[in-house]
């Protein structure tokens, strides 16, 4: 079938079962700018917007009374599952004791043992999202080392960070299109190389100038994109001779593991950014760095190591004299009472080696039957897999970097056609790529659905 005709029949489709969304979306476009609390909601491939209801576990009901399979998992920050009642409980009861005192809790020093032991730094500090954390670190890296360069790869993602909106194109770092409303030109402070591809990273450090390179241990967000084998090893190595920092973003690749990619596969980055899933859903984001690092970042801002971070002035770089509260690195709501309680019960209780067991073993289970139907079919696409993750790509290998993923990323009205027909039969998956993310309570039977979606898809296609 033409993927014009399918996806007009599945457009009428999904308007036949969500009448009372039809008319909620309408009252939404009343009061909300682009119709949507944040206008990301709306790049779903329906033609109106779905309305959420209830979501508990893997399966999400929206207000026709439809449910789905959820393995889109709000992009990440519901990765261990919706409603979870030990994350609701514990924001419950700190919500009750107070919300926020610009003071740490008792909590709180029980939350940092836990983040330090799970993920191998020994210091952290909490922000409200990824982004927030990721903009924190390039500022810290910048202050410490004195130099002004980032080194991004390719494709990436990182947040709403202004320094990340850049591209590589013909070989030349260019501003990304995507960074909307941005006068200052982002390329004369940071560079783009392809990922796996230590040449050019090593000329890119080569300059001197370079603060931090900012990465994913696996690349998400421009298609799945893995690290070549030693990839990472030559670019620790690389990084440490040229007195760069290295900064990974676990935003999504937590997903690997219960100390993510990070303890997966052994890595040493000088800092560490979790966001979405660290606190269970509830809005709230990490970083930690190394001991060394931590004693570069209280020297930068006027704080006496040895106490780390007690001191009578808060100055945002070698010598300077801001006042207190005025480094520009952080908010006010950042560690507040009720993310650190949200924490402390998702590292507890939630995100578990058990649970992680479950989401692994289901993600290689999806990953076997989806490269069966590739296969069975002789589709040229590709399944790749990280963790608790996994992507369909309409490419017949994986790619190796963000230009050899664009050709597939480009196969628009294609990606569009199969996730509009998913959410008819009741499948939710990431809306902006192939992405498929496996929880705790992710069933056979989900996992199964999915992949008959998916192969019932593939036979509309060939159908003459």
């Amino acid at each position: 079938m033409p993927l014009s005709d399918l996806i007009a029949r599945e457009t009428q489709r999904y308007l036949d079962m969500h009448p009372k969304a039809a008319a909620e979306a309408a009252r939404l476009k009343q009061h909300w700018l682009f119709g949507a609390p944040f206008h990301w909601m709306n790049d779903w491939a329906s033609p109106s917007a779905m309305i959420a209801e209830d979501g508990e576990g893997a399966v999400l009901t929206d207000i026709d009374d439809n449910t789905y399979d959820d393995f889109c998992l709000g992009d990440t920050p519901g990765m261990f599952g919706h409603g979870r009642p030990e994350i609701a409980r514990a924001i419950a009861e700190q919500a009750r004791r107070g919300a926020t005192f610009m003071l740490p809790t008792a909590e709180a020093a029980d939350v940092g043992a836990l983040l330090a032991e799970r993920f191998g730094l020994p210091f952290w500090q909490t922000t409200l999202s990824a982004s927030d954390a990721n903009r924190a670190l390039i500022r810290w890296a910048r202050a410490v080392t004195g130099k002004s360069v980032i080194v991004v790869f390719d494709g990436c993602y990182h947040g709403m960070v202004e320094d990340c909106f850049v591209e590589l194109r013909h070989g030349r770092t260019r501003p990304d299109a995507g960074l909307i409303g941005q006068v200052f030109d982002m390329t004369r402070t940071t560079r783009a190389v392809p990922f796996n591809d230590v040449g050019a990273l090593e000329a890119a450090l080569a300059q001197g100038d370079v603060a931090a390179i900012l990465a994913e241990p696996a690349m998400t967000n421009c298609g799945m994109i893995l690290p070549e084998a030693n990839f990472w090893k030559r670019a620790q190595a690389l990084a440490k001779k040229a007195g760069a920092l290295l900064v990974l973003d676990e935003t999504h690749t937590l997903s690997s593991g219960p100390g993510g990619a990070t303890k997966a596969w052994d890595l040493a980055p000088d800092a560490l950014v979790i966001g979405k899933a660290i606190a269970g859903g509830f809005p709230a984001a990490v970083w930690g760095v190394s001991a060394e690092l931590a004693e570069k970042i209280q020297r930068s801002a006027g704080a006496s190591p040895a106490n780390n971070g007690s001191s009578s002035s808060s100055v945002a770089g070698e010598g300077a004299g801001a006042p207190r509260g005025r480094s520009g690195i952080g908010t006010t709501l950042a560690g507040n009472a009720m993310g650190i309680a949200a924490i402390g019960a998702t590292l507890r209780e939630v995100a578990t080696p058990a649970a992680y067991d479950v989401m692994l073993r289901g993600a290689e289970d999806l990953v076997a039957k989806l490269r069966a139907v590739i296969a069975g079919r002789s589709l040229p696409w590709c399944v790749v897999h990280v963790g608790a993750r996994a992507e369909i790509v309409f490419a017949p290998a994986p790619p190796k970097d963000a230009a050899a993923m664009r050709p597939a990323l480009a196969q628009s009205e294609l990606n569009h056609a199969l996730h509009l027909y998913l959410i008819n039969r009741g499948v939710l998956i990431a809306p902006f790529h192939m992405m498929m993310l496996v929880c705790p309570a992710t069933t056979t039977q989900q996992i199964d659905r999915l992949v008959a979606a998916v192969d019932s898809f593939a036979g509309e296609l060939s159908a003459d």
